[in-house]
């Protein structure tokens, strides 16, 4: 079967049922999975097989693969990369509410930049955290301090949520050392240097873009801040009344966010300087070893949530304190986020394995329109087919990569990265784990997010579009 009509039925399996037989989002992906699973032929499987390096004999040896073992496969590879994540992130977040830290943040927040002015702090925190920081971690790091702000002001709640998304989404997309911006700056033949400005230019205006448009969105069609099973709102309005005297100093609370953020870039950083300075010293590389494994994602989460963790234990000193119910209570939450994304990231790789990507390939080539905008469309179609940003980008780069010459584009290559990269946003839904994340933690209904965080970003990706053509054509630098 076509490719494109098994994405088609794909969709109408898992949006109908989420939407309209109100199926829980992880029933509804899995039949979504399995869907698509069935009706894969054994020839597209071969050709996955072999486009992913397998022999002939391997490959045969793949398409006879049950649909349930190679969901399954997905699922776990998935669930093995976010999982201990998503988890680590959840007890982090149930730390920084109970010890006061997100509303220390939330104070010293307001106090700097007046209330009024948050959204704006809250795009640019999002964007340059999203820099060095997948867009997943930066949201949940950001998140309770968003939940704080908006028990303060309900009615800006959606607000808050939009602008953490809105930036740290398009640094995602736009700025290395990310993995798809680093890719496609590769690939294209773009120093890192020059994405770095560009990405910052085009997402700077972007994000601009994405916080009008979270202003529009929540003044006509707000959400309220609801209740969730791991902090209900009467005991986060408790927290958030105390005296400044029974919260921990502004630098603890900070640090449980900061630093592994700070371990996670500092480690690419310093990665990136050694691999252009050459051979290093015994010391040199001790050092570099350390901070390799501090740096890792989910030790330097790890290394948070201890420190979260003791500063609760430090806050509740002398007071009646389960920190077991504490913790039961984020990863019930956490358990619940793990499995939709899974979920999710299962039905995106079965997705993948049907030829979704070479059949996207072959419509490009048969449309003859201006670069950058097709390779904006190609980008698209491959995120709204498999729901992954930075598949979607690799994908559209191997397309163009072989035409990203100055003589061949009539402008400098990084035009045509920044374009793939703007098109890695449009349009986010229940296939992509990030939609996903923004739902359940923010208790929003998937229509909800539909229309406004995924809409959002597919905004952003347009003006971010509009900007790059612009640049090229007044800016060619070629």
């Amino acid at each position: 079967m076509d490719p494109l009509m098994i994405l088609a039925l794909a969709m109408v399996v898992v949006v109908g049922g989420i939407l309209i037989l109100r199926l829980h989002a992880f029933l509804a992906l899995i039949a979504g999975a399995l869907v698509v699973g069935g009706l894969t032929g054994e020839s597209a499987l071969i050709a996955f097989g072999q486009s992913k390096g397998m022999t002939e004999s391997e490959s045969i040896a793949f398409s006879k693969t049950p649909t349930v073992a190679r969901l399954v496969d997905k699922f776990g590879e998935t669930c093995g990369k976010i999982g201990i994540l998503i988890a680590l992130a959840a007890i982090i977040g149930k730390c920084l509410l109970e010890s006061g830290a997100a509303d220390r943040i939330v104070r010293l927040i307001v106090g700097r930049s007046k209330e009024s002015r948050a959204p704006v702090a809250f795009t640019a925190s999002g964007f340059f955290l999203g820099i060095p920081v997948f867009f997943d971690t930066v949201f949940y790091l950001l998140f309770p301090i968003a939940k704080a702000m908006g028990l303060r002001r309900p009615s800006n709640y959606l607000l808050y949520i939009l602008t953490i998304s809105a930036g740290a989404t398009m640094a995602h997309s736009l700025v290395p050392p990310t993995p798809g911006p680093l890719l496609v700056a590769n690939e294209t033949g773009v120093g890192l240097g020059i994405m770095m400005i560009g990405g910052i230019a085009v997402g700077g205006v972007a994000c601009i873009a994405g916080l009008f448009f979270a202003l529009l969105m929540n003044r006509f069609w707000p959400v309220p801040l609801r209740e969730t099973p791991d902090s209900p709102l009467e005991e986060f309005r408790q927290w958030s009344d105390r005296p400044l005297s029974d919260l921990p100093p502004w630098w603890l609370s900070v640090l449980p966010i900061a630093l592994p953020v700070l371990l996670i870039a500092g480690s690419a950083a310093l990665q990136s300087l050694v691999e252009n300075t050459g051979e290093l010293n015994i010391v040199a590389q001790t050092v570099l070893n350390t901070l390799s494994r501090l740096g890792d994602k989910n030790v330097a989460l790890m290394i948070a949530a201890a420190i979260a963790l003791g500063t609760v234990v430090w806050m509740k000193r002398g007071a009646r304190y389960s920190m077991v119910d504490s913790i039961q209570s984020a990863l019930s939450s956490g358990g619940v986020i793990i499995l939709i994304t899974a979920a999710g990231g299962a039905f995106g790789g079965l997705l993948q394995q049907t030829g979704i990507g070479d059949r996207i390939e072959g419509l490009a080539s048969s449309y003859q329109m201006s670069v950058l905008p097709l390779a904006f469309g190609v980008t698209v179609l491959v995120r709204i087919a498999q729901g992954s940003a930075t598949v979607a980008m690799i994908t559209a780069v191997g397309i163009f990569s072989g035409m990203a010459s100055p003589e061949q584009l009539g402008f400098h290559p990084v035009y045509l990265a920044l374009a793939i990269g703007c098109g890695s946003k449009p349009y986010p839904w229940m296939n992509d784990s990030g939609f996903w994340v923004v739902c359940k933690m923010s208790s929003m209904s998937e229509g909800e997010v539909l229309r406004s965080y995924s809409l959002m970003l597919a905004v952003m990706g347009f003006v971010g579009l509009g900007v790059v053509m612009a640049l090229a054509k007044w800016f060619p630098l070629g």
